[in-house]
């Protein structure tokens, strides 16, 4: 019943800019936390930012600490990631979750009960 879907992604100079939407829908019994995580190949997914949906607390990976911007509308069931000064190593499949976690789980995967499909970002030199 529930569905994350997210939108945003792209492709990009480095140094630019791009902002990621994830729009939630559907019947939740309880999530605290949502945020985004990415992926690369070869690479194991990782937290980049999650937000507690009380707006208590927010995790940054610390790669991305300083140029990511994590924020949500609860009244619109939205989560959005502004991503500035991109690096190429940003470059990854990122993915909108959602659950109830702890504050020390909430950058890990496993935690998370609700999945969207992903979107593209890469980055270019």
């Amino acid at each position: 019943q529930v569905q994350l879907v997210e939108s945003g992604g792209g492709s990009v100079q480095a140094g630019g800019s791009l902002r990621l939407s994830c729009a939630a829908s559907g019947f939740t019994y309880s999530n605290n936390c949502m945020g985004w995580f990415r992926q690369a190949p070869g690479k194991e997914r990782e937290g980049v930012a999650t937000i507690f949906t009380g707006g208590t607390r927010t995790y940054y990976a610390d790669s991305v600490e300083g140029r990511f911007t994590i924020s949500q509308d609860n009244a619109k069931k939205v989560v959005y990631l502004q991503m500035n000064s991109l690096k190429p190593e940003d470059t990854a499949m990122y993915y909108c979750a959602a659950g109830w976690v702890s504050p020390a789980t909430m950058n890990s995967p496993a935690d998370f009960d609700y999945w969207g499909q992903g979107t593209q970002v890469t980055v270019s030199s």
